[in-house]
């Protein structure tokens, strides 16, 4: 503390230099806070794997549809406890930008994912009491003032009605919210009766999307899996039946590697910022290396040089890096509204914030240590005769 007057005027010796450096790290910072959520968010999607529950699509993509006679055989299977099913409806409320995941699921849907889904027992009793009967998640309906017992339009993007209307009315008999405070993506749902579903759609009755097993034992898994997929072998129907992580993994894997992307653009990202701060340090220590040699003169230690310019580094990337990530936190909920739905960013949380103060520390040392050490070993005569 005895010397923050010294780093703090060095730093802004030349003010416009300093504010477009602080600029240059503070959006460097931003876009990390930004596209750290991105990664956290997709790798939710990878985390909504629950203990011993299998997905069973179709084999030739996830948009073909399975027969929903396929259900009875698969629960007489050995290993077996439950199976539900469900269907991507894709609608979207009043107008296509409000679009939120949607599906048309199996009574028991909400039994298999009770690890997931927190819906009180009253709603739960009124939701299978209702033919016509919706649930959402608590994030949907704050976002469009959704009351349950209110009616519900959606305008099927996919699937229209039998009368050639497009619109879909639901009443809304219950708000559930995330079992898992970590997994908040979930209340962007709304789910409503498969069988609602297949009475009024226009095309594609008695099938499914794809069905949800839940087994006794995950050890058997495999062979479970194995079992299942013999069942429609060489017909029409042909399954593919995995963990319900492989398939988080495998639909997040059509997008791209995230984590790949999302590395290589930060890379590119720090690796410009290094180019850019450390040359600016350089220079700005260039300018003042009589100055240096007058401190020295007055006693200051090569110690006391070395440690005043890795302050004024670290000093720069740390207010620059740390309104950074302020102003992705402030961002983030804005997004996700823009969103609609889509993707759930996740706040910059604590593991965040501490991996970014890490990378503030190691670019104000990286680019801060070797102007540093050239002040350090400055000889005073050579380096006063130059002034």
């Amino acid at each position: 503390m005895k010397y923050l007057h010294l780093v703090w005027a060095g730093l802004w010796r030349r003010k416009a230099r300093t504010l477009f450096t602080l600029l240059s790290i503070l959006t460097a910072f931003l876009l990390f806070g930004m596209l750290n959520a991105v990664r956290v968010a997709f790798d939710a999607g990878d985390q909504l794997a629950g203990a011993g529950r299998l997905i069973v699509s179709s084999k030739l993509s996830i948009i073909q549809p399975l027969p929903l006679s396929l259900l009875t055989r698969i629960e007489t299977l050995p290993g077996v406890k439950k199976v539900a099913y469900a269907n991507w409806f894709g609608g979207y409320y009043q107008d296509r930008k409000n679009f939120f995941p949607n599906f048309a699921v199996s009574p028991n849907y909400l039994d298999i994912y009770s690890d997931l889904f927190k819906l009180s027992a009253a709603q739960r009793k009124s939701f299978d009491a209702t033919r016509d009967g919706a649930v959402v998640g608590a994030e949907i309906a704050k976002r469009f003032g959704w009351k349950i017992g209110q009616r519900i339009p959606l305008i099927g993007g996919i699937f229209p009605r039998r009368d050639g209307s497009k619109e879909w009315d639901f009443q809304l008999v219950g708000i559930f919210t995330a079992a898992d405070p970590k997994l908040k993506g979930v209340e962007q749902d709304l789910l409503f009766h498969w069988k609602y579903f297949n009475e009024g759609n226009a095309y594609m009755h008695g099938m499914i999307g794809w069905y949800v097993v839940k087994v006794l034992d995950p050890q058997h898994s495999d062979r479970i899996a194995a079992a299942i997929d013999r069942l429609s072998v060489n017909s029409d129907h042909e399954t593919k039946t995995e963990t319900e992580q492989a398939f988080q993994r495998a639909f997040i894997a059509q997008m791209g590697d995230i984590g790949l992307i999302v590395g290589g653009i930060m890379a590119a990202v720090f690796f410009t910022l290094l180019l850019l701060t450390g040359n600016t340090m350089a220079q700005s220590v260039r300018e003042r290396i009589p100055e240096y040699a007058v401190m020295k003169t007055l006693g200051f230690s090569n110690i006391h040089i070395l440690a005043l310019i890795l302050a004024e580094s670290i000093g720069l990337v740390l207010m620059g890096g740390v309104a950074g990530m302020g102003v992705a936190s402030v961002l983030i909920p804005t997004v996700n509204s823009a969103l609609g739905g889509t993707l759930s960013l996740p706040p910059v949380d604590l593991g965040s914030w501490a991996v970014g103060l890490v990378l503030m520390l190691a670019v104000g040392l990286v680019i801060g240590i070797l102007p540093a050490l050239h002040s350090m070993r400055l000889n005073i005569v050579d380096a006063l005769a130059g002034w």
